[in-house]
Protein backbone atom coordinates (compact mmCIF):
# COMPACT_ATOMS: atom_id res chain seq x y z
CA UNK A 1 0.00 0.00 0.00
CA UNK A 2 1.63 3.45 -0.88
CA UNK A 3 2.10 5.94 1.79
CA UNK A 4 0.14 9.06 0.97
CA UNK A 5 0.99 12.97 1.87
CA UNK A 6 -0.72 15.86 2.66
CA UNK A 7 0.66 19.08 2.33
CA UNK A 8 -1.85 21.94 3.82
CA UNK A 9 -4.62 20.48 5.86
CA UNK A 10 -7.28 22.78 5.93
CA UNK A 11 -11.29 22.05 5.30
CA UNK A 12 -10.52 20.01 1.89
CA UNK A 13 -7.12 18.55 3.13
CA UNK A 14 -8.18 17.45 6.31
CA UNK A 15 -11.33 15.56 4.39
CA UNK A 16 -8.47 13.68 2.05
CA UNK A 17 -6.10 12.73 5.11
CA UNK A 18 -9.06 11.21 7.12
CA UNK A 19 -10.72 9.42 4.12
CA UNK A 20 -6.99 8.00 3.88
CA UNK A 21 -6.67 6.65 7.15
CA UNK A 22 -10.14 5.37 7.42
CA UNK A 23 -8.65 3.23 4.29
CA UNK A 24 -5.87 2.19 6.40
CA UNK A 25 -3.26 4.41 4.54
CA UNK A 26 -0.13 5.58 6.56
CA UNK A 27 -0.22 9.20 5.71
CA UNK A 28 2.20 12.06 6.58
CA UNK A 29 0.96 15.80 6.93
CA UNK A 30 2.29 19.62 7.01
CA UNK A 31 0.34 22.96 7.38
CA UNK A 32 1.53 26.39 7.78
CA UNK A 33 -0.37 26.11 11.44
CA UNK A 34 0.97 23.11 12.86
CA UNK A 35 -1.49 23.81 15.54
CA UNK A 36 -4.25 22.73 13.41
CA UNK A 37 -3.58 19.30 12.67
CA UNK A 38 -3.71 17.87 16.37
CA UNK A 39 -7.11 16.41 15.47
CA UNK A 40 -5.54 14.68 13.05
CA UNK A 41 -2.38 13.10 14.24
CA UNK A 42 -4.66 11.92 17.18
CA UNK A 43 -6.84 10.08 14.29
CA UNK A 44 -3.39 8.73 12.98
CA UNK A 45 -1.62 11.03 10.70
CA UNK A 46 2.66 11.78 11.52
CA UNK A 47 2.73 15.57 11.61
CA UNK A 48 6.37 16.63 9.82
CA UNK A 49 8.56 19.41 10.31
CA UNK A 50 8.43 20.78 6.52
CA UNK A 51 7.12 19.54 2.85
CA UNK A 52 10.33 18.14 2.03
CA UNK A 53 9.76 15.86 5.01
CA UNK A 54 6.71 15.25 3.76
CA UNK A 55 7.94 13.97 0.12
CA UNK A 56 10.59 12.16 1.08
CA UNK A 57 8.28 9.98 3.90
CA UNK A 58 5.74 9.37 1.49
CA UNK A 59 4.65 8.06 -2.41
CA UNK A 60 1.56 10.26 -3.32
CA UNK A 61 2.00 13.66 -2.40
CA UNK A 62 -1.39 16.12 -2.59
CA UNK A 63 -0.30 20.26 -2.02
CA UNK A 64 -3.93 21.62 -1.20
CA UNK A 65 -3.16 25.28 -0.54
CA UNK A 66 -4.97 28.43 -1.35
CA UNK A 67 -3.70 30.23 -3.79
CA UNK A 68 -0.40 30.91 -5.88
CA UNK A 69 1.40 32.00 -3.02
CA UNK A 70 1.23 29.67 -0.67
CA UNK A 71 0.99 26.85 -3.54
CA UNK A 72 4.66 28.35 -4.29
CA UNK A 73 5.70 28.90 -0.81
CA UNK A 74 5.29 24.98 -0.35
CA UNK A 75 6.46 23.60 -3.67
CA UNK A 76 10.03 26.28 -3.93
CA UNK A 77 13.08 26.32 -1.32
CA UNK A 78 15.17 24.17 0.51
CA UNK A 79 12.73 22.71 2.35
CA UNK A 80 9.50 22.71 -0.49
CA UNK A 81 8.12 19.69 -2.28
CA UNK A 82 10.68 20.11 -5.20
CA UNK A 83 13.18 19.36 -2.80
CA UNK A 84 12.11 15.98 -1.49
CA UNK A 85 11.05 14.91 -4.75
CA UNK A 86 12.32 12.19 -7.38
CA UNK A 87 11.26 10.00 -10.04
CA UNK A 88 9.44 7.68 -8.45
CA UNK A 89 7.01 10.00 -6.19
CA UNK A 90 3.30 11.28 -7.42
CA UNK A 91 3.68 15.12 -7.00
CA UNK A 92 0.13 16.19 -6.89
CA UNK A 93 -1.23 19.90 -7.06
CA UNK A 94 -5.18 19.66 -6.02
CA UNK A 95 -5.09 23.77 -4.93
CA UNK A 96 -7.07 26.13 -7.17
CA UNK A 97 -4.09 28.11 -8.59
CA UNK A 98 -3.51 30.33 -11.93
CA UNK A 99 -2.96 28.99 -14.88
CA UNK A 100 0.67 30.22 -15.42
CA UNK A 101 1.70 29.10 -11.85
CA UNK A 102 0.49 25.97 -13.08
CA UNK A 103 2.18 25.68 -16.01
CA UNK A 104 5.43 26.48 -14.94
CA UNK A 105 5.49 23.97 -11.59
CA UNK A 106 4.18 21.58 -14.79
CA UNK A 107 7.35 22.47 -16.51
CA UNK A 108 10.19 22.37 -13.63
CA UNK A 109 8.52 18.79 -12.19
CA UNK A 110 8.72 17.56 -16.42
CA UNK A 111 12.41 18.86 -16.32
CA UNK A 112 13.55 16.80 -13.59
CA UNK A 113 11.47 13.94 -14.62
CA UNK A 114 8.99 14.18 -11.81
CA UNK A 115 5.25 12.68 -12.41
CA UNK A 116 3.27 15.74 -11.90
CA UNK A 117 -0.26 16.26 -12.32
CA UNK A 118 -2.88 19.11 -11.48
CA UNK A 119 -5.81 17.92 -9.86
CA UNK A 120 -7.94 20.53 -8.85
CA UNK A 121 -11.38 18.95 -6.82
CA UNK A 122 -15.15 19.80 -6.75
CA UNK A 123 -17.64 18.91 -4.54
CA UNK A 124 -16.42 21.16 -1.86
CA UNK A 125 -16.53 20.34 2.26
CA UNK A 126 -19.05 17.74 1.81
CA UNK A 127 -17.36 16.24 -1.06
CA UNK A 128 -13.83 16.41 1.03
CA UNK A 129 -15.54 14.77 4.41
CA UNK A 130 -17.11 12.37 2.80
CA UNK A 131 -14.65 10.64 0.21
CA UNK A 132 -16.22 11.34 -2.78
CA UNK A 133 -14.81 14.63 -4.48
CA UNK A 134 -14.54 14.43 -8.49
CA UNK A 135 -10.82 15.28 -9.61
CA UNK A 136 -10.57 17.17 -12.45
CA UNK A 137 -6.81 16.22 -13.87
CA UNK A 138 -4.02 17.25 -16.17
CA UNK A 139 -1.08 14.64 -16.74
CA UNK A 140 0.41 11.76 -18.09
CA UNK A 141 -2.52 9.40 -18.95
CA UNK A 142 -0.34 6.15 -18.49
CA UNK A 143 1.14 7.40 -14.90
CA UNK A 144 -2.89 8.43 -14.24
CA UNK A 145 -3.61 4.67 -14.56
CA UNK A 146 -1.45 3.80 -12.09
CA UNK A 147 -3.03 5.83 -9.60
CA UNK A 148 -6.36 4.37 -10.43
CA UNK A 149 -6.93 2.33 -6.62
CA UNK A 150 -5.19 4.89 -4.51
CA UNK A 151 -7.68 7.58 -5.65
CA UNK A 152 -10.35 5.69 -4.72
CA UNK A 153 -11.00 6.04 -0.93
CA UNK A 154 -10.82 10.30 -1.53
CA UNK A 155 -12.83 10.59 -4.98
CA UNK A 156 -15.81 9.34 -6.40
CA UNK A 157 -14.60 10.42 -9.63
CA UNK A 158 -12.01 11.41 -11.88
CA UNK A 159 -11.71 13.32 -15.09
CA UNK A 160 -9.01 14.01 -17.19
CA UNK A 161 -9.02 16.81 -19.40
CA UNK A 162 -5.06 16.11 -21.06
CA UNK A 163 -1.65 17.58 -20.31
CA UNK A 164 -0.58 19.01 -17.27
CA UNK A 165 -2.30 22.41 -16.64
CA UNK A 166 -5.23 20.95 -18.30
CA UNK A 167 -6.83 20.61 -14.73
CA UNK A 168 -6.69 23.73 -13.18
CA UNK A 169 -8.12 25.23 -16.93
CA UNK A 170 -11.17 23.42 -16.59
CA UNK A 171 -11.50 23.91 -13.25
CA UNK A 172 -11.47 27.60 -13.90
CA UNK A 173 -13.95 27.34 -16.14
CA UNK A 174 -16.42 25.34 -13.77
CA UNK A 175 -16.02 28.15 -11.14
CA UNK A 176 -16.82 31.01 -13.51
CA UNK A 177 -20.33 29.26 -14.39
CA UNK A 178 -20.92 28.79 -10.88
CA UNK A 179 -20.25 31.65 -10.27
CA UNK A 180 -21.96 33.66 -12.94
CA UNK A 181 -24.69 31.29 -12.26
CA UNK A 182 -25.31 31.88 -8.77
CA UNK A 183 -25.02 35.66 -9.30
CA UNK A 184 -28.09 35.16 -12.15
CA UNK A 185 -30.42 33.66 -9.54
CA UNK A 186 -30.06 36.11 -7.24
CA UNK A 187 -31.14 38.55 -9.90
CA UNK A 188 -34.28 36.31 -10.97
CA UNK A 189 -35.09 36.61 -7.69
CA UNK A 190 -34.89 40.28 -6.45
CA UNK A 191 -36.81 40.35 -9.68
CA UNK A 192 -39.68 37.96 -8.26
CA UNK A 193 -39.24 40.09 -4.87
CA UNK A 194 -40.00 43.67 -6.49
CA UNK A 195 -42.83 41.71 -8.49
CA UNK A 196 -44.58 40.80 -5.26
CA UNK A 197 -44.26 37.11 -6.15
CA UNK A 198 -43.70 34.58 -3.36
CA UNK A 199 -40.61 33.72 -3.27
CA UNK A 200 -40.33 30.22 -1.82
CA UNK A 201 -42.73 29.38 -4.70
CA UNK A 202 -40.31 31.26 -7.34
CA UNK A 203 -37.22 28.96 -5.66
CA UNK A 204 -39.23 25.71 -5.60
CA UNK A 205 -39.82 25.85 -9.04
CA UNK A 206 -36.63 26.99 -10.19
CA UNK A 207 -34.98 23.76 -8.52
CA UNK A 208 -37.51 21.81 -10.72
CA UNK A 209 -37.20 23.80 -14.15
CA UNK A 210 -34.35 24.61 -15.15
CA UNK A 211 -33.23 22.39 -11.56
CA UNK A 212 -29.26 21.40 -11.55
CA UNK A 213 -26.66 21.18 -9.05
CA UNK A 214 -25.94 24.74 -8.93
CA UNK A 215 -29.17 26.13 -8.96
CA UNK A 216 -30.19 23.85 -5.71
CA UNK A 217 -27.08 24.76 -4.67
CA UNK A 218 -27.71 27.98 -4.62
CA UNK A 219 -31.55 28.19 -3.89
CA UNK A 220 -30.92 26.20 -0.81
CA UNK A 221 -28.02 27.97 1.13
CA UNK A 222 -30.06 31.22 0.11
CA UNK A 223 -32.89 29.76 2.63
CA UNK A 224 -30.89 29.06 5.22
CA UNK A 225 -26.27 30.51 5.02
CA UNK A 226 -24.76 26.84 5.67
CA UNK A 227 -22.80 26.69 8.82
CA UNK A 228 -20.02 25.73 8.17
CA UNK A 229 -19.54 27.58 4.59
CA UNK A 230 -19.06 25.79 1.83
CA UNK A 231 -16.75 27.89 0.20
CA UNK A 232 -16.27 31.79 0.79
CA UNK A 233 -16.22 34.61 -1.19
CA UNK A 234 -12.92 35.54 -0.69
CA UNK A 235 -11.83 32.43 -2.42
CA UNK A 236 -14.61 32.25 -5.42
CA UNK A 237 -12.64 35.82 -6.45
CA UNK A 238 -9.44 35.09 -5.93
CA UNK A 239 -10.55 32.11 -8.71
CA UNK A 240 -12.74 34.12 -10.75
CA UNK A 241 -9.28 36.76 -11.14
CA UNK A 242 -7.39 33.65 -12.27
CA UNK A 243 -10.38 32.97 -14.83
CA UNK A 244 -10.00 36.56 -15.66
CA UNK A 245 -6.67 36.36 -16.41
CA UNK A 246 -6.34 32.55 -17.80
CA UNK A 247 -9.38 34.43 -20.45
CA UNK A 248 -6.77 36.77 -21.20
CA UNK A 249 -8.01 40.19 -23.57
CA UNK A 250 -11.36 38.32 -24.46
CA UNK A 251 -14.25 40.11 -23.92
CA UNK A 252 -16.16 38.03 -20.59
CA UNK A 253 -18.90 40.86 -19.48
CA UNK A 254 -21.07 38.66 -17.46
CA UNK A 255 -17.55 37.14 -15.63
CA UNK A 256 -15.93 41.08 -15.66
CA UNK A 257 -19.74 41.92 -13.64
CA UNK A 258 -19.82 39.01 -11.64
CA UNK A 259 -16.53 39.87 -10.07
CA UNK A 260 -17.02 43.22 -9.34
CA UNK A 261 -20.19 42.11 -7.08
CA UNK A 262 -18.03 39.95 -5.05
CA UNK A 263 -15.18 42.50 -4.67
CA UNK A 264 -17.97 44.67 -4.03
CA UNK A 265 -19.15 42.05 -0.84
CA UNK A 266 -15.79 41.84 0.32
CA UNK A 267 -15.12 45.46 0.87
CA UNK A 268 -17.94 45.41 2.36
CA UNK A 269 -16.59 42.79 5.10
CA UNK A 270 -17.92 40.06 3.76
CA UNK A 271 -15.27 37.71 2.34
CA UNK A 272 -15.08 34.97 4.80
CA UNK A 273 -19.45 34.50 3.91
CA UNK A 274 -20.30 31.68 1.96
CA UNK A 275 -20.05 32.06 -1.60
CA UNK A 276 -23.83 32.05 -2.08
CA UNK A 277 -24.59 35.20 0.43
CA UNK A 278 -24.37 37.46 -2.47
CA UNK A 279 -27.55 37.37 -3.00
CA UNK A 280 -28.55 38.48 -0.12
CA UNK A 281 -26.90 41.97 -0.51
Amino acid sequence: MKKIGVVGTGIMGAGIVINYLKSGYQVYIWNRNSGKCASLVKEGAVLLSTPKDVVEQSDIIFEVTANDESSSAVWLGDEGILAGADTSKFLISSATISVAWADELARQCESKGYPFFDMPMTGGRIGAETGKLIFLIGGDEQKLAELHDDLRPVSEKQTYFGKAGSGIRYKLLLNMLQAIHIAGLGEVLRTAHQAGMDIKKVGDALAERPGGTTTNLAWRDYQKTPDPINFSIEWITKDLMYARSFADSLPLPLLDDVITQYQKAINSGLAQGDWTEINKI
